[in-house]
Parts: C-alpha cells; structure tokens; sequence
C-alpha cells in the first residue's frame, strides 16, 4: 500500500496531546530505489507487520581536560528501526523488502529513503536508512514464517510532517 492511499482521508491533528501507541506510528519507505519520487508514493510497512520499532543511538566522545576532567560530547545520533513480522507473499512492502537485491546487495544498492511519522499529529522524520535483512524465513514446523529488517540511517534525519 502506497502511504498517499494510506493517509487518504485521514485528518492530523497537529495539536493532538495524549496517549499513543505503536499502531499510531507509520513506517513507509521508498523501496523501489529511485532517488527520487513523492513521500506519497513509499510504500508503507503494515500487512502481517507485527513490529516497527525505532530507537536512538547517540554518539559520543570522551576527552579528558586538565583539572576538569572528562567531559562527554556528543557527536552524532543514529536512528534504527527494526522490522519483523510473519512473511505474506503478495505484499508490496514484504516483496520489496526481502527481494534478491536488498539481502545480498552491499553499499549505496542497499540504501532506501524512509519516512517514519506519527498518524495522530503527522510529526516524525524523513532520512536515508541502509536496509539490512537478518531474516527471511525463520520458524520451526508448523509455525508462521517469520522475516526480519533493521533500518540504519545513513545521516541526520530531516524534521518531517504529513500535510
């Protein structure tokens, strides 16, 4: 599914104050691999998805000072968002996902633009993310085949809003 067909219909509100849930973030990424085309035409992570989780890794250095010690600067933050689910052949982002090219590519072939956003008010991030595939047909007899990815950007995330 396409994030514009996603997001048709659907209100923001970029007040919106409360409680939320990880169903209330979306995942949509542009896994065609053309540097360019519309955030509307990423394709969004959801069929049997059943995990999207982002996390922060900040990068630092420590320097020791004459008579004040060590100080703590941070350099860097890293965004990684990790996904898994059970495998459902026919699914756009799946398919693409767990192709030929993106478990055996390396390098620039492996980097995927991304945008990652809350549904209730429309704030989030859009980057640049190396797609690594950790798994593509786990489980034991009897049980889902289950798959996993883990998203690594490659830069400092933009500030990024659904309109």
């Amino acid at each position: 599914m396409k994030l514009s067909e996603l997001m048709q219909g659907k209100q923001v509100n970029k007040a919106f104050t409360g409680q939320t849930t990880a169903d209330d973030m979306v995942l949509a990424v542009n896994l065609n691999g053309a540097a360019t085309g519309s955030y509307g035409d990423y394709i969004v992570a959801q069929v049997q998805i059943n995990e999207h989780s982002g996390s922060l890794d900040a990068q630092t250095v420590d320097t020791q000072y004459i008579r004040a010690g060590e100080v703590t600067t941070k350099t860097g933050t890293t965004r990684t968002i990790t996904v898994s689910g059970d495998r459902y052949v026919g699914d756009e982002f799946q398919d693409m996902l767990l192709s030929h090219d993106l478990k055996y590519g390396t390098g620039a072939a492996v980097r995927r633009n991304y945008v990652y956003f809350s549904i209730l008010n429309g704030a989030g991030e859009a980057g640049e993310a190396t797609v690594v595939v950790e798994d593509d047909a786990a489980g034991a007899a009897g049980e889902n085949l289950t798959f996993s990815a883990t998203l690594t950007s490659t830069q400092t995330p933009t500030e990024y809003a659904w309109a």
